[in-house]
């Protein structure tokens, strides 16, 4: 989910890069067409401006419509926060959250395991729609502490500090690294792997197709033939990898060669 470097998840100290977000965005938020070859940088003081302007003016969204921003889990309701572009927060559309969750209501069905969402709480609130599925999520953002339990503080520049009770303890983790970077994904990946079963487990993993190398190299992930998009139009094409063959879910796993 991403142009320059972010993704649905959240960075430490809520630092912003030059590269954070892509002019596209707010091109297109604006109505204006945008030209890729020139990309201006923004700095954190505008950024925030421009944060606070579009969460003013953007339209609200239906949650009985499009069962994203709002779910209700046993009497639990779980509400997904708004984003917050200092963190590099930008969440999935509902279309894209709605059908990755279904894959992971299924293999959490299959395998009778509580899911695992490493840095997307996008995905941890349409679960929560659910009463059959039991999920944690691990985040930095200390807004999501109103999860209670099923929030754990994560960083992913300590990627292997985990509570104790919570490594090789899930057989489906997800997770959407928060920069497209070599190091964050090689930290995240080293989070997924400390919290899956070491018998068995299912990885999905949200990033950008640059990282498709590194994905098959860390986490023995393919591309599959589902791609996810994001409420806001980003500049980075995204994919959705798994450590097993979907077959004919999520478009089955595809060549993007």
């Amino acid at each position: 989910m991403d142009g320059g470097e972010v993704t649905e998840g959240t960075m430490e100290g809520g630092e912003v890069t030059e590269e954070l977000i892509c002019p596209v965005t707010i091109a297109n938020e604006a109505g204006e067409d945008y030209d890729d070859s020139d990309r201006p940088c923004l700095s954190s003081h505008t950024l925030a401006a421009l944060q606070e302007f579009f969460l003013q003016n953007q339209p609200t969204l239906d949650p009985a419509a499009d069962n994203v921003e709002k779910t209700v889990n046993n009497g639990l309701q779980a509400d997904l926060l708004p984003e917050d572009w200092r963190l590099s927060q930008f969440w999935y559309d509902p279309a894209t959250a709605q059908v990755v969750a279904e894959e992971l209501h299924y293999l959490s069905r299959l395998t009778a395991s509580t899911v695992a969402c490493v840095a997307c709480p996008t995905l941890y609130v349409q679960l929560k729609s659910s009463p059959e599925v039991e999920a944690r999520i691990f985040e930095f953002d200390k807004r999501f502490e109103k999860y209670g339990t099923d929030f754990i503080f994560y960083d992913y520049n300590q990627p292997e500090d985990l509570p104790a009770i919570y490594r090789h303890k899930f057989q489906v983790v997800v997770a959407d690294p928060p920069y497209l970077s070599e190091e964050c994904l090689v930290k995240v990946s080293k989070t997924m792997m400390l919290l899956a079963n070491k018998n068995n487990a299912f990885f999905l993993l949200l990033t950008g197709k640059v990282q498709q190398e590194l994905a098959a190299k860390l986490l023995n992930a393919r591309p599959c033939g589902f791609q996810p998009t994001h409420h806001h139009k980003l500049g980075n094409e995204f994919m959705l990898f798994t450590n097993y063959d979907p077959e004919e879910r999520l478009g089955g796993w595809a060549d993007f060669n």
